[in-house]
């Protein structure tokens, strides 16, 4: 574990936005090698969860190098990614210097009430210091009607394989990512942060806590990662 205790996943908002700025290069790559290549699946199984259509609004939260913005792009809608790291906002804005990077912090949204048909933010709620906080921000900032799709790493289903994909989070994660990361450190916290984050049916109940109804979630590679949604009444 390499010292990590539970004081690490109390990380201030800095510090958490400090340690992004550092992964930013990389972080794709990293993401990739890390996943066995399953976030391009994840992130296509987003994209057709949003099912982003021309003229649409779409926040896409936690946003980093704008890669999971892309398909809402290609779709024809307007998208804002934002992100509350600087870092990861200079290296999207390289690589996507026509989309309108935004900083913001989760739990205090720089928008006004009810402007995008859809808000999104995958593998960054957890990240977030008050989910609650950011849940309602997401629905204050979305339209009556509109929709929230969260992608995040969840519990896998089948408890014996629960058993393995822990020992590989907390065992193989942080030499794997010493090898291709520019902060592997990160990579640590990012698996302490994984394992203590609330299944799929309490992750559920947070967002119909915060005021979105018909919300529903699926199971992507076995649960490894859950799919939740949600609708603005």
């Amino acid at each position: 574990m390499g010292g990590v205790t539970r004081a690490s996943l109390d990380k201030q908002p800095h510090e958490v936005a400090a340690m992004f700025d550092d992964v930013a290069a990389k972080y794709d790559l990293t993401n990739d090698v890390l996943s066995l290549g399953q976030t391009r699946l994840w992130r296509k199984a987003v994209a057709q969860a949003v099912d982003a259509r021309p003229t649409e609004r779409i926040l896409d939260l936690a946003a980093g190098t704008a890669t999971s913005s892309q398909p809402f792009v290609e779709a024809g809608a307007y998208v804002v990614p934002c992100d509350f790291s600087l870092g990861m906002l200079r290296e999207g804005k390289k690589r996507h210097p026509r989309m309108p990077f935004t900083a913001g912090d989760a739990t205090e949204l720089p928008f006004a009430d009810g402007v995008f048909d859809a808000v999104t933010i995958s593998f960054g709620l957890r990240n977030v210091q008050d989910t609650d906080a950011a849940l309602a921000e997401m629905l204050r900032v979305t339209r009556p009607g509109g929709r929230v799709v969260v992608c995040e790493f969840s519990h896998p289903t089948w408890q014996p394989f629960r058993t393995v994909y822990t020992e590989y989070l907390m065992r193989a994660l942080p030499p794997v990512a010493e090898a291709v990361s520019s902060n592997p450190d990160a990579y640590v916290y990012l698996a302490e942060s994984i394992r203590s984050w609330p299944d799929q049916p309490a992750l559920a109940a947070r967002l119909q806590k915060a005021g979105w109804s018909k919300v529903a979630w699926r199971n992507l590679t076995g649960g490894i990662v859950a799919l939740h949604r949600g609708v603005r009444p």
